[in-house]
């Protein structure tokens, strides 16, 4: 891989000294050169990215930085998720206003990292660590997304296998979570081969979808995958997915149901698919992710967590949840309307 280009999965830092909050900041700047963003908006990006690694190096316990590109509607951004263990804030609106200075993980200068961002959002929790969510366009930012995810690499490789998609095609609005086989090069080619095919497939159910990817994945060494869809307005979810893939609805009160995906590898051997509907009902949360994820988080050890952007949801899911002997995927997806 390039040193100089941020992949579209983005690049993770730990960011524990000086040193490593410099190197966040250079590559910041070298992928806002990289989208063309522009010299000005170049500029706050270096800043919020300055703010934001020095915070991690002052107040956090195990603090690391996701950067990496976004793209909405013929554009591109840059996005930095920044995400510790503690020790949290007891509130994060406080923490943001300009001068605010306090001993919890991101306070000082959150309010300069507010105002040079297109887009911020966060969650925070005294003795539980914060995810901070920044987002740097070129002009006005995109309307907030009804679906994101995060992905991590296992620790010692560069690339990580699993990967997610969101699209919305004909109407239907679909999400993909992949785990291509193994780890590295390969098991990243297979996932990549998968987003392709998904974000190519016919406006066609989920079942459908899933055997497009796998006729589409014969040339790699295949994957688990599922793909979900969405209608909010008929109170339905419709899923089909193959081999460990795991997804929930989650809905407030503790109430979750895990939704059916079949043995089989996509790209190889015969697999069956099936497709299942499932209540979506309004406040609902859909939460998919790999095996490199343990399945025991709960929203309700997260007041407040539900309301928030997807992406910190998945952020905080895969802090928490996600286990470092593996690659990891967590994408979280909501209505809309």
């Amino acid at each position: 891989m390039n040193p100089d280009v941020v992949p579209d999965r983005g690049i993770w830092f730990r960011v524990e000294s000086s040193s490593a909050a410099s190197a966040v900041r250079r590559a910041a700047e070298r992928l806002g050169d990289q989208l063309r963003l522009g010299d000005t908006r170049t500029a706050d990006l270096a800043i919020v990215a300055a703010e934001l690694t020095s915070n991690l190096v002052k107040h956090a316990d195990e603090g690391s930085l996701l950067l990496r590109p976004v793209r909405s509607a013929g554009q591109a951004g840059v996005e930095l998720v920044a995400v510790d263990t503690g020790p949290g804030m007891a509130d994060l609106t406080v923490s943001s206003r300009d001068g605010h200075s306090t001993t919890g993980t991101l306070g000082i200068g959150l309010g300069a990292i507010v105002r040079q961002a297109s887009w911020s959002d966060g969650y925070s929790r005294t003795g539980r660590g914060t995810v901070f969510a920044v987002q740097v366009w070129p002009t006005t930012a995109p309307l907030p997304t009804w679906a994101d995810g995060i992905t991590r690499p296992l620790s010692g490789e560069s690339v990580s296998g699993d990967a997610y998609a969101v699209r919305v095609f004909e109407g239907r609005h679909q999400v993909l979570v992949c785990d291509g086989l193994g780890h590295g090069p390969l098991a990243s080619a297979a996932s990549d081969a998968a987003l392709t095919a998904f974000r190519t497939a016919p406006a066609a159910s989920p079942g459908v979808v899933v055997q497009h990817l796998h006729r589409s994945m014969s040339h790699t060494r295949g994957a688990a995958l599922a793909v979900a869809e969405l209608d909010p307005e008929a109170g339905t979810l419709r899923y089909a997915g193959l081999g460990n893939i795991t997804a929930t609805v989650a809905v407030e009160g503790g109430r979750r149901r895990g939704l059916v995906s079949l043995p089989g590898i996509a790209g190889h051997q015969r697999p069956t698919v099936r497709e299942y509907d499932y209540p979506f009902e309004r406040g609902a949360s859909l939460v998919m992710h790999s095996d490199g994820v343990v399945d025991r988080w709960s929203l309700d050890d997260y007041p407040g967590l539900a309301s928030r952007a997807p992406t910190v949801v998945a952020a905080t899911l895969l802090r928490d949840a996600g286990v470092r002997r593996d690659d990891a995927c967590v994408l979280v997806a909501r209505s809309w309307s």
